[in-house]
């Protein structure tokens, strides 16, 4: 019970924050150029239902001058976003009331198109601010550490074996991609979605054919590329009963109760079917091989520690870590822009992949970690602000497009054409928000 609270608090403090991020983007834009804001909201007040309010309530009572100020801001009831309600535009909230008298000077749509622009996309913008300051602040307290791909082999999964894949293989790139983290070689696959993979076999160069209807199956299949990990002994546990045994720093084991290892993977099955058995497990010493009878305890291990593969380390200082925000948060734009393009194509099935509320709590960890955190709210502002970007006639993009429009033709759309595509644009975020919830039901009853 306490993990589940722990992850739903995580999510409402992330939801909060950048709705709240999102939202203060169109505020500031709106009043730099002098627009009335009405409203400013955590959460939807569907039928005016408000948790908190500075123009009644408690609030009210306290700082009663509150009801004078232009703005109200507040927190709704409906946890599915926020708003900040702008005079004179045709936003989610659907009033159209303004449309039945003239333009006012503090109004949206009296301002210049290249106005209009900005006060549409400062919410984007922020979200990637944001996301930058995040990624600053992660590599300047903790700097980046990730495992290559140069150097180290796979260790296959059923999948990655019907593709053409095998254990040992090292990915050298995808067509002309060079992948650089080996833990992003299977999101890469997805991302570039290339004719061929090059792959390191023993001392051979040997090109995979990829089968494209097969993309699907890498963006639902997780752990296609598993490091293959070498059993190599980088030493062993104190207390353990086999600590007394002449095993030495750098053994490789090469054999367990009769069977071949070549990594530490295909010892696992072969321990767990002689827990609580001793066995004899054969080492190679350099050009020597050494042999022991070792326990193996109940939960099916030697209590050997690995060694560990070489890890690429970078540290930031303040100003150093400011440009490095900048490259990782473009970076991840890229990426996630490649996400969208595989989930608007259909043969690859990738809209199954497609989560709500459900699967972003999946992804926050079970104890509090301000690393993981500040590192899950950087992407999800990415994520928010790009799918604002994507040309629906509710969200930012879609706004941005007609104002374009506009500044091209010479032309500004009817009121009446805003709203008609105002709202097929809800029709198609609720269908959205349906596949998502629909995607998040199917996996938790599989």
């Amino acid at each position: 019970m306490t993990v589940v609270l722990i992850k739903i608090a995580q999510v409402i403090l992330a939801l909060g924050i950048l709705i709240v991020v999102h939202e203060f983007g169109h505020f500031f834009f709106a009043k730099i150029f002098g627009i009335r804001v009405d409203k400013f909201f955590l959460f939807f007040d569907a039928g005016d239902i408000k948790l908190f309010s500075t123009k009644s309530g408690w609030f009210a009572k306290i700082f009663p001058k509150a009801k004078e100020w232009e703005t109200e801001y507040g927190i709704g009831w409906l946890p599915f976003g926020g708003y900040c309600k702008i005079a004179g535009m045709i936003d989610e909230s659907m009033d159209t009331e303004h449309l039945k008298t003239e333009p006012q000077p503090w109004e949206f749509r009296s301002k210049p198109a290249w106005k209009r622009i900005f006060v549409m996309a400062g919410g984007v913008l922020f979200n990637f601010i944001f996301a930058i300051l995040m990624y600053s602040t992660i590599l300047n307290i903790w700097g980046e550490s990730y495992l290559p791909a140069e150097g180290n082999k796979i260790y296959a999964n059923a999948l990655a074996q019907d593709m053409g894949f095998r254990t040992g293989d090292e990915i050298l790139r995808y067509d002309e991609y060079v992948p650089e983290n080996f833990s992003l070689l299977q999101a890469d696959l997805a991302r570039q979605t290339p004719d061929k993979a090059t792959v390191l076999r023993g001392k051979d160069t040997i090109n995979i054919y990829i089968d494209h209807s097969m993309i699907g199956k890498v963006l639902n299949t997780p752990g296609m590329f598993d490091l293959a990990f070498p059993f190599k002994v980088g030493s062993v546990a104190e207390g353990n009963p086999n600590a007394g045994l002449d095993i030495r720093k750098g053994d490789q084991v090469i054999n367990v109760a009769g069977q071949d290892v070549t990594y530490v993977q295909d010892a696992w099955p072969i321990l767990e079917n002689n827990a609580g058995e001793t066995v004899p497990v054969s080492f190679l010493r350099g050009s020597d091989t050494v042999t022991f009878n070792m326990a193996v305890d109940t939960t099916g291990k030697l209590g050997i520690l690995l060694m560990q593969p070489e890890i690429k380390s970078y540290e930031y200082t303040f100003l150093s870590s400011i440009p490095a925000g900048f490259r990782k948060t473009f970076s991840t734009i890229g990426g996630y822009i490649q996400d969208l393009k595989l989930v608007a194509t259909p043969s690859t099935e990738a809209y199954k992949s497609v989560g709500s509320f459900i699967a972003i709590g999946q992804i926050f960890p079970s104890v509090w970690d301000w690393y993981s955190f500040l590192s899950i709210i950087a992407l999800l502002s990415i994520m928010l602000g790009v799918m604002n970007l994507l040309p629906i006639p509710a969200l930012d993009g879609g706004h941005i497009v007609f104002t374009l429009y506009e500044m091209i033709t010479g032309r500004k759309p009817s009121d009446r054409f805003l709203y008609v595509m105002q709202m097929i644009g809800m029709i198609l975020v609720f269908g959205l928000m349906i596949l998502a919830f629909g995607n998040d039901i199917g996996r938790l009853l599989r």
